[in-house]
């Protein structure tokens, strides 16, 4: 796959994933009575949006792989080593960012199961997700 190839992959997945989801939000001094107030379906349906944008990530982790056959490290082809640690990085990155969206999409559709009955218990989960991968290290080698 030569850049051109990735590039348009690349942007063809990003149009396809903003039309799919779009988180709507009130500016920050809008005040309110900072209580909950939600219903099952939008629960339900926040999570089927990050589970459609999980599986668009494995389709693009799919492609990519596709993509390398036929390239394998060569001796003494520094390109070819080059994009093969690219390659391997970013497997690694899309199935780690995966395994998040599949956490949290099980958080959203619990709430919208109601089996999360209270605000407290969906803030206490969400919690969990943001303490689990506040500091996670990027993938890929460092100072190479």
């Amino acid at each position: 796959m030569v850049w051109s190839e990735w590039e348009q992959v690349r942007t063809a997945s990003a149009e396809r994933q903003s039309a799919q989801m779009q988180l709507n939000g009130l500016p920050s001094d809008a005040g309110g009575s900072g209580t909950l107030v939600s219903d099952r379906p939008a629960w339900a349906k926040a999570g089927n949006d990050v589970t459609v944008l999980r599986d668009g990530m494995d389709k693009a982790r799919g492609q990519l792989a596709d993509g390398q056959e036929g390239l394998a490290k060569q001796a003494g082809c520094q390109t070819s080593a080059a994009q093969s640690d690219v390659f391997a990085s970013w497997e690694k990155y899309l199935r780690k960012l995966g395994d998040r969206c599949a956490k949290l999409a099980t958080v959203l559709e619990n709430a919208g199961k109601n089996e999360l009955k209270t605000e407290e218990a969906i803030k206490a989960q969400i919690g969990t997700l943001r303490a689990a991968y506040a500091d996670t290290p990027a993938a890929g080698r460092h100072g190479k």
